[in-house]
């Protein structure tokens, strides 16, 4: 693990973080790769890197040790290791995650997004669809392809017609369906608690018990399962829902 200095430019003038800041951590094998990748985060205001890690066990040491919003890691880090991503996030629930892989392959692609994974992306993406793609994912939404959304589709698809006796509705509060509404309209947590009347926290807290209670992992996820279950209605086909839940 290499922790990093703060960075002189992400502070106030007394010594405190800038409000809006975006604290990220770079997981790669490759130290080379990351000194590139922070070189480019280095040329933006609201981007800062806060520590480094060359490996699954160093990362979850700097995840304990470093406030973070973003993790930006390598794919390869997650080799055999189907249980890594669950345990991270049950440490730190509001970091957001991002892989950077070496191929797009279907299955990976889809087990990633469930199991919590925010964005998938190349790792010859260019510099200025990184950064927009950090900010984004550090924003609350989810960084998916075209190709990537047809794949979470038709494994939804899949699970669902495998369920030979579905399990009986859940009941949701009069607050979860106003959630759930504005989630498949494309609304943000932010957007929510202004309309809602109420904090992003509270948001985030709601979204959890709802993932709990329908027993999905994500925004895209729940819409997919209230389409089908018709606990929402509609007027749209599973992509374009998809493509607004991910805020394309």
């Amino acid at each position: 693990m290499d922790p990093l200095d703060q960075a002189p430019e992400a502070e106030s003038s007394d010594g405190t973080e800038k409000p809006g800041v975006i604290r990220i951590i770079l997981a790669d094998s490759q130290a080379i790769y990351r000194v590139g990748i922070r070189k480019v985060f280095a040329l933006e205001d609201d981007l800062r890197v806060v520590a480094q890690a060359d490996s699954l066990e160093a990362l979850r040491s700097s995840i304990e040790r470093f406030p973070t919003d973003v993790v930006l890691m390598e794919g390869g880090l997650l080799a055999g290791t189907a249980s890594a991503i669950p345990e991270l996030l049950k440490g730190a629930p509001d970091v957001k995650l991002i892989v950077q892989a070496s191929a797009s392959d279907e299955n990976q692609t889809v087990d990633l997004y469930r199991r919590g994974v925010r964005g998938i992306i190349s790792r010859s993406i260019s510099p200025d669809l990184l950064v927009r793609c950090v900010r984004r994912i550090a924003a609350g939404e989810t960084w998916i392809d075209n190709q990537s959304v047809n794949w979470v589709i038709e494994a939804y698809r899949a699970q669902a017609a495998a369920l030979v006796s579905p399990r009986s509705q859940p009941r949701l509060s009069p607050k979860e369906m106003a959630i759930i509404t504005c989630i498949t309209q494309g609304k943000r947590n932010k957007e929510i608690a202004f309309q809602l009347g109420t904090t992003e926290q509270v948001i985030k807290n709601y979204l959890r018990k709802i993932y709990d209670k329908l027993g999905v992992s994500d925004r895209l996820e729940l819409a997919l399962y209230c389409l089908h279950n018709k606990i929402i209605h509609a007027e749209v086909d599973e992509e374009i829902l998809a493509h607004k839940v991910i805020g394309e």
